[in-house]
């Protein structure tokens, strides 16, 4: 073999092997790779393994929901109704009878449908987000809250009284599968990046559960720091850190959550409550309900880097972004109010009279390709 070629063999030989360690490299989730596939079959790829949240910036609303009317649904707790806010004129345009204790309007899975959930009658009542009406009533076992699966297969009903997750077909509500749950008071839940896994709160017993979503399995237990009482809980925008707000510890605690382990817990004010990322996904609001404030916490130092502070106090619980990010609505659960407030500056742009003990409320339409529930988690 000559000099010569003897070189370019070596050239191609290089070639090749460094295009095969490439390969490997895009394909691995790990890396932080956009398009590496899920980890779930069924489940809408990730597209940004450095941000799970890419798919819910302003602008990308659904085509199958462009024409849904901009509108905020508020479910009244003590009252058994649901107001309906038109954003726009900022007032009430409309309320509607509902079940017993209606604690948060959840978009379904393929956003086309909008559910109350009424813990104490134990039914569903369908709301149309077309027209922005009630439709009709579904019987399903104490629906304090309700998710979705990644891959849309099941919707799990989480029956905080009863101490179970519900998974159920999305359409007909058929139960398909009981998982039991060893704590007290199991509220809120987010999944990991990969939809492999998925973590509850629980938070009459202070603690946190973790269950494997594809085979519908309890993974394990855990407390929270000094018992605590854990509420609404939000996966980081990387997916490495689960941030969950805790109302006795009056702060929120980060946990690791492939390891299951509390690794820092970060001060944010009294009775810290509800968790929302940014339309920037640079922040974490958090809103705390015993001395009616919303911290911003920093997700690239995990530190709060400011707070805004509703005028005259106030209860501010659990709400959503505005789909443009520019406006934070929150309901007020001791006022009987709903707050919005400018993302820009924190003011308080309006405060408006609902029914009693306004909760979980939705504002719809969302950013985003698919709904895991709540209040509209989008991905």
């Amino acid at each position: 073999m000559s000099r010569l070629l003897f070189v370019l063999t070596l050239l191609a030989v290089g070639a090749a092997c460094n295009h095969s360690a490439e390969g490997q490299k895009t394909s691995s989730p790990a890396q932080g790779t956009a398009g590496a596939a899920p980890a779930i079959p069924g489940m809408p790829p990730v597209l940004d393994w450095k941000n799970m949240y890419s798919e819910t910036a302003p602008g990308k609303i659904s085509p199958a929901i462009a024409s849904h009317p901009e509108l905020v649904y508020v479910p009244n707790s003590a009252g058994n109704t649901v107001s309906v806010i038109d954003p726009k004129k900022m007032e009430v345009i409309r309320t509607f009878k509902v079940g017993r204790e209606p604690q948060h309007v959840v978009p379904s899975w393929d956003l086309k449908t909008l559910y109350a959930t009424n813990d104490l009658s134990n039914t569903l009542s369908v709301i149309d987000p077309v027209t922005g009406t009630f439709v009709k009533t579904i019987e399903v076992d104490d629906p304090y809250n309700m998710y979705y699966t990644p891959d849309g297969k099941y919707a799990i009903v989480v029956a905080e009284r009863m101490k179970k997750l519900d998974f159920r077909k999305p359409d007909s509500f058929e139960l398909v599968e009981t998982v039991r749950v060893p704590c007290r008071g199991v509220d809120h839940i987010d999944f990991s990046i990969d939809g492999k896994y998925f973590i509850a709160t629980c938070e009459f017993s202070g603690e946190l559960v973790k269950v494997d979503t594809v085979n519908r399995k309890l993974m394990g237990k855990i407390s929270t720091p000094g018992g605590g009482m854990p509420q609404d809980i939000k996966v980081s925008p990387d997916g490495k850190v689960f941030y969950v707000a805790d109302m006795d510890a009056h702060g929120v605690h980060m946990i690791d959550g492939d390891e299951f382990k509390v690794i820092g817990f970060i001060p944010t004010g009294k009775g810290a409550h509800g968790l929302y990322v940014s339309r920037d996904f640079k922040y974490m609001y958090v809103a705390n309900r015993g001395e009616g404030s919303i911290s911003l916490i920093d997700l690239a130092t995990r530190k709060v880097a400011t707070k805004w502070r509703i005028p005259g106090g106030g209860s501010p619980d659990m709400g959503n972004l505005s789909a443009d990010g520019k406006i934070f609505w929150l309901s007020g659960r001791y006022h009987h109010v709903v707050y919005a407030i400018d993302t820009t500056d924190g003011k308080l742009l309006a405060k408006i009279k609902v029914g009693r003990s306004p909760h979980g409320l939705c504002v719809w339409p969302q950013p985003g390709r698919y709904s895991i529930g709540h209040t509209g988690i989008m991905r």
